[in-house]
């Protein structure tokens, strides 16, 4: 017999929908706008007449950016960057995370001090900037037999060195310490080694939480433009603009929006002009390009979903 529903729970229901598609309206109209002002001319993008739909509707910025190069070429190195460096941040998180949960290391209590401490404080931009900088500078001397870090593909810098979260440490710790041990003694009485009980026991168990931490690290990986630009530089930089062929899509486009649009700071026709004409929308090519670096994370994202909220809850919580 179905239950007949009390005032106030209908009441608490409504208000929780009612909040819960305004949030999702929310989250969806950035993305609905930039569709709408890639498909605009730039006379109704600058004069704010944009709201939803695509104004004075146009499509030479989208034809822009699927036929320009270089931003491809910023796409696949950040495709590199996110495939290559959720790897190799997995492989050392999981390595890391499986010693740290057997209590039988020595000093186990002391290393996980020292990680959790990496949270508490952290050494700054500048302390961190000159860290990447001397990592550089020793990739350089190995593979280069130079001190100079753009003599090597920064690409790598970023990957190998830009890859510790102490955070997701500590979730595939968690997942692992929530591993029955005796499920453990059963498979080294039956003669597995050390890497054995690691890969056919705790990683297919914890399963849920590496795809999290996974979905973690790619996504900070495909968004992070702070460091990489940073590293790389831009073509405004002092050093001549670094490494415009390794730079991630990100940089590619924050480098387009200072010299092109005036969306960030003032665009000059006269010195900045990059198209023959005024057919093209600046600022529709910047939309554009936003729009194509996000479908990756929207094909994927779904897929990952489902291991979500287990992964986060069986390496979240502890018992």
């Amino acid at each position: 017999m179905k239950r007949k529903m009390e005032v106030s729970e209908l009441i608490f229901k409504i208000v929780a929908y009612f909040f819960l598609i305004v949030f999702a309206l929310m989250c969806v109209y950035p993305f609905l706008y930039a569709i709408g002002s890639a498909f605009s001319s730039q006379a109704a993008n600058e004069a704010g007449d944009v709201i939803l739909w695509p104004v004075e509707p146009q499509t030479a910025a989208f034809v822009y950016v699927m036929t320009n190069a270089q931003f491809w070429i910023a796409y696949a190195n950040t495709l590199f960057t996110t495939i290559i460096g959720t790897a190799w941040s997995l492989f050392y998180s999981i390595l890391g995370a499986y010693a740290l949960s057997k209590k039988r290391i020595m000093g186990r209590h002391g290393w996980n001090f020292f990680l959790v401490f990496t949270m508490w404080f952290n050494a700054g931009v500048v302390a961190t900037y000159l860290n990447y900088q001397a990592t550089g500078e020793v990739f350089a001397t190995l593979f280069a037999g130079s001190t100079n870090m753009f003599e090597i593909d920064l690409k790598w810098l970023v990957v190998i060195a830009m890859g510790m979260n102490a955070t997701n440490i500590i979730l595939l710790r968690n997942a692992f310490e929530g591993v029955p041990a005796e499920i453990e003694e059963a498979a080294r009485i039956d003669g597995a080694t050390e890497m054995q009980v690691l890969t056919k026991v705790y990683l297919p168990m914890s399963k849920a939480t590496i795809a999290t931490v996974a979905l973690f690290f790619g996504i900070s990986r495909w968004n992070g433009y702070f460091w990489a630009q940073k590293v790389m530089g831009t073509s405004t930089s002092l050093d001549g603009g670094g490494q415009p062929y390794s730079w991630p899509v990100q940089v590619y486009i924050r480098d387009f929006i200072n010299k092109y649009t005036s969306l960030v700071t003032t665009y000059d026709p006269d010195t900045n002009k990059i198209f023959d004409d005024e057919v093209v929308s600046r600022n529709g090519v910047v939309y554009s390009m936003v729009i194509c670096s996000v479908i990756p994370i929207l094909i994927i994202y779904p897929f990952i979903q489902k291991y979500f909220a287990k992964g986060v809850n069986m390496g979240g919580v502890k018992e």
